[in-house]
């Protein structure tokens, strides 16, 4: 596996306009200006998303490795109590050992923390899926197999290559989504909030102005705890903590039952690396 690095890279992500390796559309269909602005959206999106991965991923290492006291560093032992231990706790041990490991991380000294898992396992998985995306974009372009660089390396290098793989829509969507994806890991891993937008209109259920959209669940729900539904088979009739959701396939019903407009409605649901990055 890949070392994952620790410094962002200075170079700016200048991806060239999608038209310029974009097959050109048919002289008899219209349709050609609106897939060049889509791809070009989509590219500017995949960019943003890539941009908040690199500045995140460095700070994701740092909370990952731990702490460390000089080994001659004197221990302070509180006044009433007996010293403290010598050494890391069985657990440490084991956790510095799972580190070690999987990243590379040697102990330098007697540690005072444990290594958290939940982040280890979000560097794991943030790696191996940039070297993957790195590995896919090279094979589907029908380009050699890519050299072994750290995480923004390759980052960039996806990043770059995205005018070229804006000629197939189905890479160029696969890109976004999977940027998406491991810069989402990286905010929640960080102890990010999923972002929650207000929606106008009143719930369709409860009459309360309480409709809030989740752009990464893709989903609006109603936050008013009292609120239940009519559908016996939604969990929200005996799960207080369940709270009823509109999926995308009813929100031209939800704007029209609750007073909201599609547009706004549509607009707040949107996942974009504007809403995640601007928090």
């Amino acid at each position: 596996m890949t070392t994952p690095n620790t410094s962002t890279s200075n170079t700016p992500i200048t991806p060239q306009p999608s038209g310029t390796h974009a097959t050109a559309p048919d002289p008899g269909h219209g349709n050609g200006g609106s897939r060049s602005r889509r791809s070009d959206s989509t590219v500017a999106d995949a960019v943003l998303w890539i941009e908040l991965l690199l500045h995140q991923f460095p700070e994701l290492l740092v909370e990952l490795a731990p702490s460390y006291r000089s080994p001659s560093a004197p221990r302070a032992a509180p006044s009433g109590r007996g010293p403290a231990p010598a050494g890391p706790t069985r657990a440490e041990r084991e956790e510095a050992l799972r580190a070690e490991q999987a990243h590379g991380l040697t102990p330098s000294g007697s540690r005072t923390s444990p290594v958290r898992l939940h982040i280890s396992d979000a560097v794991r998985d943030i790696t191996d899926g940039v070297i993957e995306l790195d590995e896919a974009v090279h094979d589907r372009l029908r380009m050699p197999r890519p050299r072994r660089e750290r995480v923004s390396g390759r980052l960039l290098r996806v990043a770059r290559l995205l005018d070229r793989a804006a000629a197939d829509d189905v890479l160029l969507e696969h890109i976004r989504d999977e940027v998406r994806r491991m810069a989402r890991r990286c905010t929640r891993a960080l102890g990010g909030a999923e972002p929650v937008v207000r929606v106008g209109g009143r719930c369709p259920w409860c009459d309360s102005v309480s409709l809030r959209a989740f752009p990464a669940r893709r989903a609006v729900l109603c936050v008013n705890p009292a609120c239940r539904c009519a559908d016996r088979a939604c969990d929200c009739r005996t799960d207080p903590a369940h709270r009823h959701a509109w999926s995308e396939g009813a929100w031209v019903r939800l704007a029209a039952e609750s007073g909201g407009d599609l547009t706004e409605l549509t607009g707040a649901t949107a996942d974009t690396a504007r809403r995640e990055g601007g928090r």
